[in-house]
C-alpha cells in the first residue's frame, strides 16, 4: 500500500514471531507518522531513516522484519523498533514505511546496494519564533542553516536562510518529511523544490546527488 496515505487513528496489524511464538498478530492504530529515533551516541554521524510509522500495536523482540498491514491486509510498513526501558513492549512501536521499503528493495535488486539521493542541506524545524521572524503563515517547512557549496541545493540556487516548503509536489511538514520525500528519488533525478525567501515563493529545479 501507499504508506503516505496512512491516516492517524487507522487500524493496523503487526505480524511477527516474538519470543519464538510463531505467526503472532497484534492490533493497534497509527499513532504518529514521520517519527525520528534517538541517534546512537556511539555513532552520531550514522545516516539513519528518520521517518517511522508509530503504532500502539504490541511489538516485542522477534517482531522485527515482520509485516505491518492495514485492514485490507496490504503492507504499509516493516516492524523495526520499540522504545522501552526494559527491552519489552511499553506502548510504542515503530515501522519503516512501505514506500521507503519499496525504494530500498528496488535498489538492492537493481544495483546490489542502496543508492541514497541527497539534497545536501542542514536544516531546522520551523518553530513559532522562526515563523514570526520570517513572517511565515505556518510552521510547516524547514529552515536551511547551512549547506555545502557543491550540494545539489546550492548548485540549483537555493540559499542558507531559505525555508523549504515543498519537494516534488509534496508538502514539507518537518525535518523527517524532507528525508522521506528525498528518499523517493534516485541520485541524478530532477525534482522541483519550492522555498520561501524574503516572503516570496520561489521554485528551483534540483538535480539530486
Amino acid at each position: 500500500a501507499d504508506s503516505d496515505k496512512l491516516r492517524l487513528g487507522e487500524w493496523v496489524l503487526a505480524i511477527g514471531s516474538p519470543y519464538d511464538l510463531r505467526s503472532t498478530i497484534t492490533a493497534g492504530i497509527v499513532s504518529a507518522k514521520g517519527r525520528s529515533m534517538p541517534k546512537d551516541p556511539n555513532n552520531p554521524n550514522e545516516f539513519r531513516i528518520e521517518s517511522f510509522i508509530q503504532t500502539d500495536a504490541a511489538v516485542n523482540p522477534g517482531n522485527s522484519g515482520g509485516a505491518l498491514v492495514n485492514k485490507e491486509g496490504k503492507l504499509v510498513g516493516v516492524n523495526t523498533a520499540i522504545i522501552s526501558q526494559t527491552g519489552s513492549y511499553a506502548g510504542y512501536s515503530f515501522a519503516v514505511p512501505s514506500n521507503i521499503v519499496k525504494r530500498i528493495t528496488d535498489d538492492l535488486m537493481d544495483y546490489g546496494t542502496v543508492h541514497r539521493a541527497r539534497l545536501g542541506i542542514v536544516m531546522l524545524p520551523i518553530n513559532d519564533e522562526i515563523a514570526k521572524e520570517l513572517k511565515l503563515s505556518s510552521v510547516n517547512g524547514v529552515y536551511i542553516t547551512d549547506m555545502a557549496s557543491d550540494s545539489a541545493a546550492a548548485e540549483a540556487g537555493i540559499k542558507v536562510g531559505d525555508v523549504v516548503v515543498e519537494i516534488g509536489g509534496s508538502k514539507v511538514t518537518g525535518v523527517s518529511s524532507v528525508q522521506e520525500l528525498v528518499n523517493n528519488f534516485h541520485p541524478g533525478d530532477r525534482t522541483e523544490v519550492k522555498v520561501i525567501r524574503g516572503g516570496e515563493a520561489l521554485s528551483f529545479e534540483v538535480v539530486l546527488k
